[in-house]
């Protein structure tokens, strides 16, 4: 394996030693430019974000109060935030731009990165760049069960989260069943997704005719479309558990995916047992799809386009590309929500028309810059 692995640098003076194996990928110049680039676009987008709303105020008065050190280091606050415990006296500016408007900006960054983790791993699994929650019929499973609830089911409401989560793992279940004949592969897995996919978005076509309650509409069309208007630190506390597994786990798998990637037969030879390993990483990545589905619905084209963007700056590395996505799936989202909220004010569309309306040009642009897109 010396062909493949990177060497290891040692340094000469007090005998240290530096594992450029195992961390030297974290100093690349590319990835680091890629992090600090993404973090500045949330930043500033969380910013903008926090100085809007119906309640009027100044950007001064805005950032004073989310920096306000009074809310900041207060651990009264943060168990209340964080824990669910009564929120301490606060000052109506930090009020609102901690309870109400930075919730939201917390919910776009986590559900950037577990969609963005989730597009990358699906598409290692199935070696096609093309491959996304969409694809594999998570998204549409989890769409399904939300008008289903809604619709016929209305007394569940408050369990619209875990209903859509448990959508989106059994419909993936349904799609690996499909795709099995004496194991998978990655044709087979996205062929079954898109036979799924089809299916579920036609019966929620259907379940819109059943619908006789305008707000029940609405609300579908919200959950189906992916919004993160009302999002609160409720959500925050149901999503960030999840997102924590799944960012540890998929680094932790980050080799097996390099390795999914030479080809079965070389993974074969090199003592993988495919199968196990297709089905533990499309389980991580069915649950990183799912935790976002639970807190903002169906927002498409980030599980899509984040993991191309990201192999365009820094390569196709695993390890490289997960921390990437990891920061700028969070990157677009934020910036999405910001135009979703502002673009049309007073009046909010759902995130998932901008997302939509960003990745339709952007695959546009590839089509026409790459003459082959499909297997990675």
């Amino acid at each position: 394996m010396s062909g493949t692995e990177p060497n290891v640098r040692t340094g000469e003076t007090g005998g240290s030693m530096v594992d450029e194996t195992r961390f030297g990928w974290l100093f690349d110049p590319k990835l680091i430019t890629v992090v600090l680039a993404s973090l500045g676009i949330v930043f500033v987008s969380g910013l903008v974000q926090v100085s809007y709303g119906s309640y009027s105020m100044t950007y001064v008065e805005a950032w004073r109060a989310l920096f306000n050190p009074n809310v900041v280091f207060n651990p009264q606050a943060w168990d209340a935030f964080l824990l669910g415990e009564t929120v301490p006296e606060m000052s109506p500016e930090s009020l609102i731009v901690w309870n109400i408007r930075l919730p939201r900006v917390f919910v776009a960054a986590l559900v950037g990165m577990n969609l963005g983790v989730s597009g990358a791993i699906f598409q290692a699994v199935t070696r096609n760049e093309l491959a996304s929650p969409f694809i594999l019929g998570v998204s549409s499973g989890a769409g399904l069960m939300i008008l289903l609830t809604l619709v016929v089911f209305g007394s569940l409401t408050a369990f619209l989260p875990i209903i859509a989560a448990v959508g989106g793992a059994v419909a993936f279940l349904i799609v690996y069943a499909i795709a099995w004949k004496n194991g998978t592969s990655p044709v087979r897995l996205v062929l079954a997704g898109v036979i799924v996919g089809a299916v579920f978005g036609s019966l929620q076509t259907a379940m819109f005719f059943f619908a006789d309650d305008i707000g029940v509409v609405q609300s579908a069309i919200a959950w189906t479309t992916g919004s993160l208007t009302g999002t609160d630190w409720e959500q925050v506390r149901l999503v960030l558990p999840w997102t924590v597994v799944v960012v540890l786990l998929s680094i932790a798998g980050s080799r097996q995916m390099n390795v999914l990637l030479l080809g079965e037969q070389t993974a074969k030879s090199l003592g993988m047992s495919i199968e196990k390993v297709r089905f533990a990483l499309s389980g991580v990545a069915v649950l990183a799809a799912a935790a976002s589905i639970a807190v903002a619905g169906i927002v498409g084209f980030v599980g899509l386009i984040v993991p191309h963007m990201v192999r365009n700056l820094v390569g196709s590395d695993s390890k490289k590309l997960i921390v990437g996505c990891l920061f700028v799936g969070p990157a677009l989202m934020v910036g999405a929500d910001v135009g979703a909220r502002l673009a049309l004010s007073p009046t909010q569309i759902p995130v998932g028309i901008v997302t939509g309306l960003l990745g339709g040009p952007y695959f546009l642009y590839l089509m026409r810059k790459q003459e082959n897109m499909g297997e990675i």
